[in-house]
């Protein structure tokens, strides 16, 4: 190797960065370790896509040969601590980890880390060239040549630029060995197991246990204002316990992602991946800040170029994950939710292959990682989907269960042959962290009834012109607010402490309404006022509304759906019947024999699963109680006619909680809506305890919207 001089300090931090939550994060991009991290990753991408080259051999090459000099360097260094040489040390022995993984992968890969292998001159360059990135100046030899394998093996899907500076600052993960795995002796060895294993939920006998034993619910530390229910309080006791890996099946509406969320504060599982359907995705964000207030969350959208490589949770949706499971998987995530994980049910398609990708590699850089998979569809209806499910938490390999449950198994001395081993088998898996909870369950718990808000992003063509029309909206309120005040000034203008004449506001806000209702009534559609906005939002939300209360029907049982539009609930029957879910609707044209039909059909028919209903047409006089889930596609102007909705399912003679999912999109002028009935109706609890008649009319949720709208945009001049 050729002479060097360091002029770098390996062990000096660079600088410091403010990432998302106000947290101040310590960066070390100087010096050799983050060098040698950005070419052990490229190497390892190569490796995994099967487009490993003699480039990447040198590379894989060098990056050992430098790690193995710099630890000389670190322990021989007077001017470092005794704290700064550990932690030097222990980040080289985290590249030594990854280097050995790599070469787990491709044996051909051993042979380069033997001290007496052979090195090349590509591998010699490749050393000059890194040692000159990381600042050590390189003498008597000749500048380098560019590296004729710049590039090779990169792989074209995303990585944000925030993650590679994350990375860099982190470049290591130290493995965490922490507990030993379980002995497994290998008498099973033989014997075929997965089929047993499936076979002993399909004919488990009646009141077989189907959740894991829990402790006790015990205090946790939670934000001001927040409750934990008893039922979720005993999960998060599990992981206080130490359990790490859960199929949390519980009904829709019992706090699968505050549980999740909990579980991460708990096990201390940050950085923390959360895969999930797209139409929660926004949810999950806002949840993660309403449960775990001190933590960062970044949503990842397309190729993530807004993403924050350094927040402690990263929520992304399954249609863009194939985009990002390389630097995911490289991450260090020390935790892992799948929501909604039915969605990888197919062992065969992209999506599973994808969160199981990412899974399996966490799971190599981490011993016991929180994992977690949520869905509210009981085990019972086909278990076999759950192969891939099981797998993603690290339950079963491809072929033979995990190291865990394979140690289970032994321990109850039988094999497949003997009839006792299927209760016993079944017992292991529930064991490992099944956890299914249902309303009935524990319905004291939650209230009667209540409201869930289910925030939804309005993306692509249509998201972004509906927001173009609230901002347009927002100027044409500005621009009369404008006029009429400069008219008042020769007269009495009386300015609030924020400068804003707040009648005026309201005026203005009236006089816009006005216009909106002569409009809509005349059939002039020129403009967009408040009344077509809040159509074309119900139109953008109809899909993602119907996707949901497809997973509801499949995961509960029947589903209530309401609409104002006909259109919506147009759109809602058509993808309903695309899914295979069997629908019917009360609409405000139908006959009463076609109305009772409908009834009929929905509360006697098994395959009539969701009743798609007009607001006005079936907000009162009937009586759907069957169903304990409401859908609200589209908000309501008052509280009123939102809550005799949902008394058409919470009645005398209902059994369960009743959840009502309001479907919101988000950072548009349905959010105004939602929060000005809920300030008028006193909900802002989300819990309906018997609301009185609502005493606000139409037309003042309308002003106060409206008036709303101009107010912020006044304060944001």
């Amino acid at each position: 190797m050729a002479t060097q001089r360091r002029r770098r300090s390996g062990n000096t931090r660079s600088g410091q960065q403010r990432g998302s939550g106000n947290r101040v994060r310590n960066r070390d991009n100087e010096g050799i370790i983050p060098v040698l991290a950005m070419a052990v990753r490229e190497v390892e991408r190569a490796v995994a896509s099967r487009q490993l080259t003699s480039g990447q051999r040198a590379r894989f090459q060098a990056s050992a040969l430098l790690a193995r000099a710099e630890r000389a360097h670190v322990r021989n260094d007077d001017s470092l601590t005794q704290a700064q040489r550990e932690t030097q040390l222990k980040r080289l022995e985290g590249l030594a980890t990854i280097l050995a993984q790599i070469a787990t992968r491709e044996p051909s890969l051993f042979a380069l880390l033997q001290e007496d292998a052979d090195v090349s001159d590509a591998t010699r360059r490749l050393e000059r060239e890194m040692q000159r990135q990381a600042g050590i100046e390189v003498e008597d030899e000749p500048e380098p040549e560019p590296s004729p394998f710049s590039g090779v093996g990169r792989d074209r899907t995303a990585l944000p630029q925030s993650v590679v500076q994350a990375q860099l600052a982190n470049p290591f993960l130290v493995p965490d060995f922490s507990q030993a795995p379980p002995r497994v002796h290998g008498y099973l060895a033989g014997w075929e197991l997965i089929e047993p294993l499936l076979n002993s939920f399909e004919q488990a006998a009646p009141g077989s246990p189907a959740s894991m034993e829990l402790p006790d619910a015990r205090p946790v530390l939670l934000p001001p204002g927040l409750d934990l229910m008893a039922h979720q309080a005993r999960l998060v006791a599990s992981v206080a316990d130490g359990h790490r890996s859960f199929l949390l099946a519980d009904e829709p509406g019992l706090g699968k992602t505050a549980q999740a969320l909990l579980a991460a504060q708990t096990a201390g599982a940050f950085p923390l991946l959360a895969i999930v359907p797209n139409v929660v995705k926004t949810n999950w964000a806002r949840e993660a800040q309403m449960w775990t207030p001190s933590r960062s969350v970044t949503v990842v959208h397309g190729d993530g170029e807004d993403v924050d490589g350094f927040a402690d949770i990263v929520v992304v949706n399954y249609e863009v994950l194939d985009r990002h499971v390389r630097w995911m998987g490289e991450h260090g995530f020390r935790g892992l939710v799948v929501d909604e994980a039915h969605y990888i049910k197919n062992k065969k398609s992209q999506r599973s292959q994808n969160v199981l990708e990412v899974s399996d590699r966490i799971r190599q850089r981490v011993a016991r990682p929180l994992l977690m998979a949520l869905t509210g569809t009981p085990l019972i209806n086909d278990i076999d989907d759950f192969r891939a499910i099981w797998q993603m938490l690290g339950w079963i390999e491809e072929k033979k269960p995990g190291v865990a449950l394979m140690a289970a198994l032994e321990e109850t001395g039988l094999t497949p042959a003997d009839h006792p081993f299927y209760p016993a088998a079944r017992q292991a898996v529930v064991d490992l962290g099944i956890v299914r909870r249902r309303k009935v369950d524990v319905a004291a718990d939650i209230p009667a009834r209540r409201i869930a808000d289910l925030p939804v992003e309005l993306e692509g063509a249509v998201g972004r012109s509906i927001r173009e029309a609230g901002q347009q909206l927002a100027k044409r309120l500005v621009g009369r607010y404008d006029a009429a005040l400069e008219h008042r000034r020769a007269g009495m203008s009386v300015l609030g402490e924020d400068g804003i004449d707040h009648e005026l506001v309201h005026r203005v806000a009236e006089r816009e309404v006005a216009e909106g209702s002569e409009a809509r009534s005349s059939g002039d559609g020129a403009g967009d006022n408040v009344f077509t906005m809040v159509r074309k939002i119900g139109q953008a939300k109809a899909e993602l509304a119907t996707d949901y209360a497809v997973q509801l029907a499949r995961s509960t049982g029947k589903v209530v759906f309401f609409a104002k539009h006909l259109d919506v609930m147009d759109t809602a029957e058509a993808i309903f019947a695309r899914r295979g879910v069997g629908s019917t609707s009360i609409r405000g044209d139908q006959t009463r024999v076609a109305r009772d039909k409908a009834i009929d059909s929905f509360v006697n028919d098994p395959g009539t699963q969701v009743i798609v209903c007009s607001l006005t047409a079936a907000g009162v006089g009937i009586n759907l109680q069957v169903a304990s889930n409401v859908v609200l596609a589209e908000l309501s102007w008052t509280n009123a006619e939102q809550t005799q909705a949902i008394d058409r399912v919470h009645r005398i003679g209902q059994t369960m909680p009743v959840t009502a999912w309001r479907i919101i999109a988000a950072q548009t002028i349905d959010a105004k809506i939602a929060e000005l009935i809920d300030s008028k109706a006193g909900l802002a609890a989300r819990a309906l305890d018997g609301a009185d008649e609502e005493s606000t009319s139409t037309v003042d949720v309308q002003v106060e919207t409206l008036a709303a709208i101009l107010t912020e945009a006044l304060q944001a001049r």
